[in-house]
């Protein structure tokens, strides 16, 4: 069976033919609409017309920012997309394509994706943290990810990190370590519009020497680690996978690990060390298309 999968993000929307064993046959993107969800979904019903002329599909499988809830259709929550919160994306994909649609939550499809074919494959327990314009997150307990009332589990983006209570200001895991606040920092620093600067630039400019970005840069890590220090200890999991487009940057967990480590080292008197391992996710930018269908997968199952 062929699947056509979509992960939607705050600046492209990547696509892929993907099978019922985890083979991705073809994948692209498309710019993603900044402010309309009818542009979204024929955006999504071009991609589909153009594929469906060398594939046919069983269905397709979403993975989406914020909290979609697949028996009433709605996107709880809110995300990078305000305006795909509010409209029913099934009937909207359905109408569009003639076929059903499934949807888990991006972070949570990632987790997914490497739970069924890999670096979670091997563990029972672990946290998935997924660096991007905003933070997500999955927890995943006896090879299952947990959900929540709300649907809302592992949402770590909304960790408080810094706070103000007299100015009622509060500065959480997304506005201090995703990527969108590592660009917004430095638009801020230099002065820029942040849309006319990129983090591959920002690196560049780094290695480049620029004290903006260096510092910045570091500022980033510094939050990413103190995070990573407060969930270890709240989860204790077998391991902490990390994705999002920055894991392209191969050397970003000796970063965070240097980091973490200096946390240690003010924590670590007489007690025991927790030290488990911190891996990239194996599919990168795949793995939400990955669990996307794994999630589809398995509505089939339960149905």
């Amino acid at each position: 069976m062929i699947y056509l999968a979509f992960d939607l993000g705050g600046t492209h929307v990547k696509y892929g033919v993907v099978t019922s064993e985890g083979e991705v046959l073809t994948k692209g993107r498309f710019n993603s609409p900044k402010d309309s969800f009818q542009e979204l979904i024929h955006s999504m019903g071009e991609v589909h017309r153009e594929l469906a002329k060398d594939y046919s599909f069983v269905g397709i499988a979403l993975s989406l920012p914020g909290a979609p809830n697949n028996e009433t259709g709605i996107i709880q929550g809110d995300s990078a997309l305000p305006y795909i919160h509010g409209p029913n994306f099934r009937e909207a994909i359905l109408k569009e394509t003639g076929l059903y649609s499934y949807a888990e939550n991006d972070a949570k499809s990632a987790a997914l994706g490497e739970v069924w074919k890999g670096a979670a494959r091997d563990v029972n327990d672990a946290l998935f943290v997924i660096i991007g314009t905003g933070i997500g997150g999955a927890i995943v307990k006896d090879k299952k990810v947990h959900q929540g009332p709300n649907m809302l589990a592992g949402e770590f983006g909304y960790l408080v990190l810094e706070s103000d209570f007299k100015k009622k200001e509060f500065k959480t895991f997304s506005d201090l370590g995703s990527t969108g606040s590592l660009i917004r920092d430095v638009a801020m620093r230099k002065g820029f519009d942040y849309e006319n600067i990129t983090g591959e630039e920002i690196f560049a400019d780094a290695e480049k020497g620029d004290v903006d970005c260096i510092e910045a840069i570091e500022k980033f890590y510094e939050s990413i680690a103190v995070s990573l220090f407060g969930l270890m200890y709240f989860y204790d999991p077998e391991k902490i996978i990390i994705g999002g487009g920055i894991s392209s940057r191969r050397d970003l967990i000796d970063r965070i690990e240097e980091k973490m480590e200096i946390i240690k080292e003010s924590f670590y008197s007489g007690v025991d060390e927790m030290n488990p391992p911190i891996v990239f996710c194996e599919f990168e930018g795949d793995a939400n298309l990955l669990g996307a269908v794994y999630n589809y997968i398995q509505y089939q199952e339960n149905r």
